[in-house]
C-alpha cells in the first residue's frame, strides 16, 4: 500500500491553508512539510495498525498483520479454518477474542496429554504463531461458541419448585 498519495494530499492541504496566512505562513508551510512527511506516514502507520487488530479481532481465529517492507505497509491475512475437522461440526461464524495487548495477564499451568501438546504445537506452527497465542485463541473462540450462561430462573407452579435454562 503507498502511503505517498495521503502524505501528498496533506501536504497540498497545509500549502492551501498557508496560503490565506500570507508570506510569512506560506514560508513556514512550506518548512514543515518535508519534517512531517516522517510524522504523517508513521501516524497512518499507527492508524492501519490499529484497524488491523480491530479486523483481527472480529475475524478470530483469522488474523490481518500489518507488515512493513522498506517504507510501504501491507497487509498479511490468515483466514479463520473452514473445514469442518477444526469444531466438529460446521462451521461458526467467527467471534471477536480478548485483545491480549491491552489486557492483564494471567498465568495458568495447564497438564496436557504428550500428544495433544504435539497436535497444539503443529496447528500453532502452521499458522507461524505461539502456542500461547493459538490456545489463547482456541480458548476465546470456545466460550464464545458456547450457549451463554444465564442464572438458573426459580420459580414455583401449583406447589412445585423448578429449576433450570430458558431460551
Amino acid at each position: 500500500m503507498d502511503l505517498t498519495p495521503y502524505v501528498s494530499k496533506l501536504s497540498a492541504d497545509l500549502a492551501i491553508a498557508a496560503e490565506a496566512g500570507g508570506d510569512d505562513a506560506r514560508a513556514l508551510a512550506e518548512r514543515l512539510i518535508a519534517p512531517l512527511d516522517s510524522a504523517v506516514r508513521l501516524t497512518l502507520l499507527e492508524a492501519l495498525s490499529a484497524a488491523a487488530d480491530e479486523i483481527t479481532m472480529d475475524l478470530a481465529p483469522g488474523s490481518v498483520e500489518l507488515r512493513l517492507r522498506g517504507r510501504e505497509p501491507g497487509f498479511v491475512v490468515t483466514a479463520p479454518p473452514t473445514d469442518e475437522s477444526f469444531t466438529g461440526s460446521a462451521p461458526a461464524p467467527a467471534q471477536p477474542v480478548l485483545d491480549v495487548d491491552d489486557s492483564a495477564m494471567a498465568r495458568i499451568n495447564v497438564r496436557l496429554p504428550e500428544q495433544l501438546k504435539a497436535r497444539i504445537e503443529e496447528a500453532a506452527a502452521s499458522e507461524k504463531i505461539s502456542a500461547n497465542v493459538w490456545l489463547v485463541r482456541a480458548a476465546a473462540a470456545a466460550l464464545d461458541s458456547a450457549p451463554a450462561q444465564r442464572p438458573a430462573s426459580r420459580g414455583h407452579i401449583g406447589g412445585q419448585q423448578f429449576t433450570g435454562w430458558v431460551r
